[in-house]
């Protein structure tokens, strides 16, 4: 599969729209859709919200906020992944700092 951008329509609160993307991105692409799509729909059915753009902005806001708690849940953020790198990198700093010591003594040898 290539990265190569290609058109996708998607369909956001009854409008079209055409978003380029990666091959590779489409299937994620329209399912995010999807899922904005649902929000709005639900926000617009309450009847408290007027406009389309504010009906986006408080389903980007909704979603963002999921997102943050998410984030929180999971350690402020920062992965099981992320933490693991930072250990790595610090065994390898240790490592390095621990190397001209041993060019030294071979130096001597």
């Amino acid at each position: 599969m290539t990265d190569e951008p290609i058109g996708v329509n998607i369909k956001v609160l009854d409008k079209d729209y055409r978003i380029a993307c990666p091959a590779a991105e489409q299937e994620d692409l329209i399912a995010s859709a999807r899922l904005l799509d649902g929000r709005m729909r639900e926000i617009r059915q309450t009847g408290r919200v007027i406009g389309s753009d504010r009906i986006a902005v408080l389903a980007a806001l909704n979603i963002a906020n999921e997102l943050l708690q998410l984030q929180k849940a999971q350690g402020g953020g920062e992965t099981a992944v992320t933490r693991r790198l930072g250990r790595l990198q610090e065994r390898i700093g240790e490592a390095l700092s621990a190397q001209p010591a041993l060019d030294s003594s071979a130096e001597r040898v």
